[in-house]
């Protein structure tokens, strides 16, 4: 499911290999799109990735955030189980670059 929607000016476009994502995790997107407009003054566009790694009991969720400023973009990428903790991983990293490029 890939989709693509503008959230308060900012472009986000939502990529994912053979999955779906739900209500949960969009809202969960926009709030963190709500948290990195905290650290940054412009935000032109947000790539998030979504793919699972693996299969059976080894397989594992994983997220990519690029966030789209002027100057260099910043990227993270976390792995784990549950999507939503996984988002505000990334968040959180890319937060980290931001204060760091201040």
């Amino acid at each position: 499911m890939n989709y693509t929607e503008n959230y308060r000016g900012v472009k986000i476009d939502v990529q994912s290999v053979n999955l779906d994502i739900s209500d949960a995790v969009q809202a969960e997107i926009r709030s963190c799109i709500d948290k990195l407009s905290k650290f940054t003054n412009v935000i032109n566009a947000v790539d998030i990735y979504f793919k699972n790694e693996g299969q059976g009991a080894s397989a594992e969720s994983v997220v990519g955030m690029r966030v789209g400023i002027p100057g260099p973009d910043v990227f993270a990428e976390d792995k784990g189980e549950h999507w939503i903790p996984l988002l505000k991983s990334v968040t959180d990293k890319n937060i980290r670059q931001l204060k760091k490029g201040k």
